[in-house]
């Protein structure tokens, strides 16, 4: 038993040593360990320290070299602001300078001018007073002076003017002598076909008498709007079954008659539907040129032109000269002009094409300055031709033209136009004179459109209403009046009638 309490007592004394000694060893550790970590962080903030010292010691440094550098710019910046102030203060100098030379100029100017015109009035009176000193010498006024020298001189150089006279009879007399040979070879090229002329009326066909007074309409409304909007006069008496248009333009007897085609087949006619017809019809003269010019271009076996040429084309259908078709002619002269280059053998397709578009010019020679001729080379060049096809534009009315297509399209164009019966002069006189009386009244400021109707024994002017008051309206029609007694020979009288209108639309919603 005793043995067993000592083992225990030892083992419990071994345990406490044990324990002692473990607690002593543990604090000797964490104690070395703690000397250890404060080295090391001892050993890091002063690290931090020296790094924190090199960091500053940059950061002054850099910020000294900013400052330098900043002070350097301000100091280049101050110099070229004293630079360009020197500068402007020396152009200012030099302004000033000018502004006082100018000034100067400009007053001594003004005092050579008052003495310039002191002295021009000084001249002009004693011109005076020489006229009259030489008129009180000579007994004579200036105007008797000067009819005594004219007839002195033309006494001396009577011989002269007679000799001249007789040298310009002569000259004259070979003149003739050479036109009137021109002419005769021109009537040898002539050949024998009879032609109809275009008149300057169409018929419409009515159904019955009672379509006559629907289209003049309550109080003739309905015929007034036709022929304001068309430039054309509608003749209504007592031929059964139908109606007249009259008009010397094509156009506006085309358009005028495809309206009233239409509005009676309709059967409304008003003048709202009247301006709807109109302005249909207007449509359907445009294709039918564009179709009457692709149909001659077909005709006579040329190809590959232009759209825009095709639409001159066919306008020439509603174009006349000296009463004479310009598209029939035009065909004419293409074939002609191609059956001539096969014998003669030229070019047939230089020939034929330029044969067909001589008179393209006359399309629009109402529209732009200058001859017919100039406008349709200038139309075929804009639009892709060859020379040698446009050349023969101007060709057909030069004296000698310089290529072989040339002269056979002068031929051509002769043979069309000069054969008995083709052209009439009289009715091409007849729609110029018209022309003429509708230009007359058109230069007219606020004239909005012209029409002449009546065979040329009235022309209807309508007028902006916005421009034109009703007092003004007077005042033109006279002065139109006044301009065709001036500048036209008419026989009779001729009646001008301004037409002022206003027109409000407004739309109920």
């Amino acid at each position: 038993m005793p043995a067993i309490v000592f083992i225990i007592i030892s083992i419990a004394v071994s345990l406490i040593v044990g324990v002692i000694v473990g607690y002593a060893i543990r604090k000797f550790v964490a104690v070395k360990s703690k000397d250890v970590a404060e080295s090391q962080a001892t050993a890091i903030l002063s690290e931090a320290r020296n790094q924190e010292r090199d960091i500053i010691i940059k950061a002054k440094d850099k910020s000294i070299a900013i400052i330098e550098e900043a002070k350097q710019e301000e100091s280049t910046r101050r110099k070229e602001l004293t630079h360009l102030q020197e500068r402007l203060e020396k152009r200012e100098t030099v302004f000033d300078q000018k502004l006082l030379e100018l000034e100067g100029q400009k007053q001594k100017a003004e005092e050579e001018k008052t003495k310039f015109e002191a002295a021009r009035e000084e001249i002009k009176k004693i011109r005076e007073e020489q006229f009259q000193k030489l008129e009180k010498i000579a007994g004579l006024t200036q105007e008797e002076a000067k009819n005594v020298l004219f007839s002195n001189v033309e006494e001396r150089i009577k011989e002269d003017l007679t000799v001249r006279i007789r040298k310009l009879e002569e000259s004259s007399t070979e003149e003739i002598e050479r036109k009137a040979k021109t002419m005769i070879a021109a009537s040898m090229e002539r050949v024998a076909s009879s032609h109809a002329v275009e008149t300057t009326t169409s018929v419409v066909t009515l159904p019955n008498d009672e379509m006559k007074g629907r289209i003049i309409g309550k109080e003739g409304r309905n015929i007034k709007a036709i022929e304001q909007l068309t430039g054309v006069e509608i003749i209504v008496d007592e031929t059964p079954g139908a109606i007249v248009i009259s008009g010397f333009s094509p156009i506006r007897r085309y358009v005028a008659k495809k309206a009233l085609e239409a509005l009676i087949s309709d059967g409304r006619i008003h003048p709202g539907r009247i301006e709807e017809a109109i302005d249909k019809a207007k449509r359907e003269i445009a294709e039918d040129m564009k179709r009457a010019g692709e149909e001659a271009a077909y005709e006579v076996g040329v190809a590959g032109l232009d759209p825009k040429i095709i639409q001159l084309l066919g306008r020439l259908k509603f174009r006349t000269s000296y009463g004479q078709n310009v598209l029939q002619h035009s065909k004419e002269v293409a074939l002609l002009s191609k059956l001539l280059a096969e014998e003669l053998g030229a070019n047939v397709i230089v020939a034929t094409k330029g044969g067909l578009l001589h008179d393209i010019g006359k399309a629009v020679d109402h529209e732009i300055q200058g001859t017919h001729s100039e406008i349709g080379y200038d139309i075929m060049k804009k639009y892709g031709l060859p020379e040698e096809v446009a050349y023969l534009a101007i060709a057909h009315h030069e004296d000698n033209p310089q290529s072989l297509e040339g002269i056979i399209n002068k031929v051509a164009d002769a043979i069309s136009g000069a054969r008995p019966g083709a052209r009439k002069d009289t009715y091409e006189n007849y729609l110029q004179r018209l022309q003429e009386l509708e230009n007359v009244a058109t230069g007219f400021e606020g004239v909005e459109k012209v029409y002449a109707i009546q065979a040329g024994r009235e022309v209807r002017v309508f007028v902006k209403p916005d421009q034109i008051d009703d007092y003004s309206a007077t005042k033109l029609a006279r002065s139109i009046a006044d301009k065709i007694e001036q500048e036209l020979k008419y026989p009779g009288e001729i009646k001008v009638n301004v037409i002022r209108e206003t027109r409000v639309i407004e739309y109920a919603r």
